[in-house]
């Protein structure tokens, strides 16, 4: 692992130790930066958070469910202002270890505490009634309706660490969203994460503090 600049949060040394244990070939970058003096690309099978540049809230999930009725029960997903959480922690999945995110390419994203998967699909979300956005399924369990298409502006080839990106969600056309709107009880301060068919600076996230796998070599 590269030497980091200052002492990373818990959860993520956590992490880097569960994945040292398994495999050498990672890069750990804190929230300070890149990890050395080289770009950081953001590669599949990566452990990330995702930083709105909205509200600089992370993207986070919970044993908290959506209401049945309006919504659809299943797990929460929030925007979160504490960093230090294993909660905000998400897992890009879909595609081969170590590979570069590309314009236009599919992925998922594991949350990597209740093993859930970023989902939406056609319910209100709760507090915008906009579109609701959850974690959904297991391991064993995943569906078209957990599948994110990573887009951004300007002419860079691949997805790199604190570059603003959308994520198009593939079933429904709607892009993960997120606004400065606070839940109350039983999540207070927690802001509502949800889809939106407009662009705009509600739809920008960045990859920062994680585990970034190194690129694979071609064999």
């Amino acid at each position: 692992m590269a030497e980091r600049r200052r002492p990373a949060s818990a959860a993520l040394l956590l992490l880097c130790g569960l994945l040292l244990a398994v495999q050498l070939g990672c890069v750990a970058a804190d929230d300070e930066g890149e990890a050395g003096s080289e770009k950081v690309l953001v590669t599949c099978g990566s452990t990330i958070k995702l930083e709105s540049s909205n509200t600089r809230h992370v993207l986070h999930s919970h044993e908290v469910s959506y209401g049945y009725g309006r919504g659809s029960g299943q797990q929460s997903v929030t925007g979160f202002y504490e960093r230090d959480s294993a909660g905000s922690l998400w897992t890009i999945k879909g595609c081969s270890q170590g590979t570069p995110i590309k314009p236009g390419q599919e992925i998922k994203l594991q949350h990597i505490v209740t093993r859930r998967w970023l989902h939406s699909h056609l319910f209100a979300s709760p507090l915008s009634n906009n579109q609701e956005v959850s974690c959904f399924g297991d391991d064993k369990n995943t569906d078209s309706g957990d599948v994110w298409r990573v887009e951004w502006d300007g002419s860079a080839a691949s997805w790199e660490r604190d570059m603003p990106v959308r994520l198009l969600h593939k079933d429904t056309g709607a892009f993960l969203s997120t606004h400065a709107v606070k839940y109350q009880r039983p999540i207070p301060g927690h802001t509502e994460v949800m889809g939106m068919k407009a662009k705009g600076v509600h739809t920008l996230w960045q990859a920062t503090e994680g585990v970034y796998w190194a690129v694979r070599k071609a064999e």
